[in-house]
């Protein structure tokens, strides 16, 4: 069973000019998500897809492969993630003959995702034969609680219901995507067109675990939550 980690990190970012080689915690950003799928017990291969040379020389040090640079066409801000991953597989194809049997995307963005995640997400998708397996954190903000403006400005619920819920501890449970992991398997990319199959399954995240930076607020964060975590592991040791 070939499990393939692909790493996207393009080297264009209006928000956060040169992210994936800003340094967090001592290491660039596109360095933590190659240490956690070299720690992960099911990976078997490590690979970036990026269009920049300083990322890619950055990705080999860390520990990942390389093996082509991706078409600056497949690296603009409105990119989707699903050319982006055909390119990376159909190149592997052409040129190595080999087509792993899974692809974990490891987005950069996502420093406080764990190897054990990994595992566990990849371990789901094998487990249950799903198509995909994503990961979710619980949402931090109710939909059940937002509100919209009309165009008079009068407040109304986001969502229509019949149902009151004058506590938080009331509301429904609901989740968001966290982009930290995405599992799939090969052919329902191939022949489906899709990153993700219909039948689709949660691996639950902590909220801390689930830090996705977009901004210098979470980057901010995420150092904060690794400094805390390498404390705590100096600790139990």
């Amino acid at each position: 069973m070939q499990i393939l980690a692909l790493i996207p990190a393009r080297g264009g970012s209006k928000g956060i000019p040169g992210k994936n080689l800003r340094l967090l915690a001592g290491k660039p950003l596109v360095a933590h998500a190659i240490e956690q799928a070299e720690q992960s017990t099911v990976v078997s291969r490590i690979i970036v897809s990026t269009d920049d040379i300083g990322i890619a020389e950055a990705a080999k040090k860390a520990g990942a492969e390389v093996p082509f640079m991706r078409p600056r066409e497949l690296a603009e801000d409105n990119t989707p993630t699903l050319p982006v991953v055909r390119h990376a597989l159909q190149w592997l194809m052409q040129h190595e003959k080999y087509r792993p049997d899974v692809v974990v995307l490891l987005q950069p963005t996502s420093p406080l995702r764990r190897a054990e995640h990994i595992d566990q997400g990849v371990r789901l998708l094998l487990e249950t034969k799903a198509d995909s397996v994503v990961s979710l954190c619980e949402a931090e903000h109710s939909p059940y609680w937002m509100k919209v403006l009309d165009e008079k400005g009068k407040v109304k619920p986001f969502i229509e219901s019949e149902d009151e819920y004058p506590r938080r501890q009331d509301l429904p449970i609901v989740y968001r995507l966290n982009g930290a992991i995405y599992a799939t398997w090969c052919n329902i990319i191939a022949e489906k067109n899709k990153m993700l199959g219909d039948d689709i399954r949660a691996l639950v995240m902590t909220r801390e675990d689930s830090v996705d930076i977009d901004d210098e607020i979470d980057f901010l964060l995420a150092e904060l939550l690794l400094v805390k975590r390498r404390q705590e592991g100096e600790k139990c040791k």
